[in-house]
């Protein structure tokens, strides 16, 4: 197994691993575990810069076929992936989507297995890039999107990718490199940049709350995964949140630390982006819903500052920016009442952040999914001070939901519903809005159990809507450009 035990210093007390490379893994026991995009793409990273190894495969059965249909002689498919079985491979390449505290992960890793995700081989092949790590438990997808936009704006060819849906090992080996990276991190990515042993150029963090409690095992973990962007990898620079009180408390002594959201540095008074006491730019007309998404502008301009370049000329950029598909994403009118999809919803903040973008018009709002077991209080207590017109509570959590908001509805003055399935949850919007309003699906829930993902969630929303559900998920700049 490759040594990682020699590590490098960047400052007093700042020791970060050895970056673990893909020729480091050449006559090694190594094992790839999922074959979704990510898993795809590390195989055919593998493949290409080391086509005599010989590699395992760990998938779901339904996966397997495809997998088979390769033609890689060298690739042994497996369906069954337990402790045993992972035990006997030095290294473990997983999809970012199975959870390394899975049981079966956690002892394998007890008798010397190493997991690690294609981010981490992807960084160990790029130490010298010119990185923005954007993570955050929301916000994270519009800040690299308009990053890279803003970036691009100002002539620099830069590569949106990540978990914001390109693997970064789809990018390899460019012909054509770019001059930026601008990379999204989910919270199962940020601790394979820790561990890949270089440090991202710079690092930025939209804000943090309880999310993905079941991947971590709890919130406490979540939290230190998440951070570990920041306390592990140590950035050069760290664009930080200071209105987020566990980002703004962080002690990152090997980091060049730089807050946004406060009054000395990028904040919004209003609508307005002001850096420190100037005036830069006014944010009414832009195309991004909510001032939680005009308050990422503040997080994009502060680390483009931080790279030496000028924001304040590229801020007025940001009003060619295209949104992105499920994030506050408004389809259309049919029978007089507007269509909004934020099926990227999944914590009951991004709910109440959503719904705080609609107060002066009559809404239905639809929320429940897949239950992790987050905390809806909070959730229900804002129902009681600024509640819409009607909240329709569907899936697996929505009874739960149900039973907090039972005792406000009459009081606050709502309608409260209970459906099926998200058809029942949308004639009953429709029957509650009597022609006029908007139906806000944001569900402050996963999609799982009805559906793959997120992303089916809302084409599907926008098929019972009356729109193509085709035409409204392509992410716009994915790539080098």
């Amino acid at each position: 197994m490759p040594s990682t035990a020699s590590p490098r210093r960047f400052g007093p007390g700042c020791v970060v691993n050895s970056p673990l490379s893909i020729a480091a893994l050449a006559g090694r026991e190594v094992a790839l575990w999922g074959w979704g995009r990510e898993g795809r793409a590390a195989h055919r990273a593998l493949r290409a810069r080391l086509p005599a190894q010989a590699l395992t495969l760990f998938c779901a059965e339904s996966e397997a076929e495809d997998a088979r249909a390769t033609g890689d002689d060298l690739l042994a498919v497996r369906v069954r992936a337990d402790a045993d079985a992972l035990s006997a491979f030095d290294v473990v390449i997983k999809s970012p989507g199975i959870s390394a505290y899975l049981p079966d992960a956690l002892a394998a890793t007890e008798r010397g297995a190493r997991f690690i995700g294609g981010t981490a081989l992807w960084f160990a092949e790029h130490a010298d890039a010119h990185t923005f790590c954007v993570t955050g438990t929301k916000g994270k997808s519009t800040t690299t999107a308009l990053l890279a936009h803003l970036l691009r704006a100002g002539g620099h060819r830069t590569a949106l990718c990540g978990n914001i849906g390109l693997p970064l090992l789809e990018l390899l080996d460019p012909v054509d490199p770019p001059q930026f990276w601008a990379i999204e991190l989910s919270s199962y990515q940020t601790r394979d940049v820790a561990v890949s042993g270089v440090r991202p150029e710079i690092a930025v963090a939209t804000n943090v709350f309880p999310e993905h409690l079941d991947w971590h095992g709890g919130e406490a973990r979540y939290v230190e995964d998440k951070l570990a962007l920041f306390t592990v990898a140590a950035p050069r620079i760290a664009i930080l949140n200071g209105a987020d009180p566990r980002l703004s408390a962080l002690d990152l002594p090997c980091s060049d630390v730089r807050l946004f959201g406060v009054p000395h540095a990028w904040h919004l008074r209003g609508e307005t982006v002001y850096r420190g006491d100037l005036a830069v730019f006014d944010t009414a007309h832009l195309p991004l819903p909510g001032l939680h998404n005009r308050g990422n502008l503040c997080a994009v301009l502060a680390a483009i500052e931080a790279a030496g370049l000028d924001a304040v000329a590229l801020a007025p950029h940001a009003a060619g920016f295209r949104p992105l598909p499920h994030r506050l994403q408004t389809l259309g009118a049919r029978a007089g009442v507007v269509y909004v999809n934020d099926s990227i919803s999944t914590t009951p903040h991004a709910s109440l952040a959503a719904l705080s973008c609609f107060r002066d018009q009559p809404v239905a709002l639809l929320v429940g999914g897949h239950d992790r077991g987050l905390d809806w209080r909070d959730f229900a207590d804002a129902m009681r001070m600024d509640a819409p017109l009607a909240v329709i509570v569907m899936g697996q959590n929505g009874p739960r939901i149900h039973a907090l908001l039972s005792p406000i509805a009459a009081e606050a003055g709502f309608r409260l519903g209970a459906a099926h399935d998200l058809e029942d949850a949308m004639a009953q919007a429709r029957e509650a809005l009597k022609g006029e309003g908007v139906i806000l699906l944001s569900p402050g829930a996963p999609s799982f159990g009805a559906y793959r993902d997120y992303t089916e969630r809302g084409r599907h929303f926008a098929t019972l809507a009356g729109f193509d559900s085709a035409s409204i998920s392509a992410i716009p700049g994915l790539g080098i450009a």
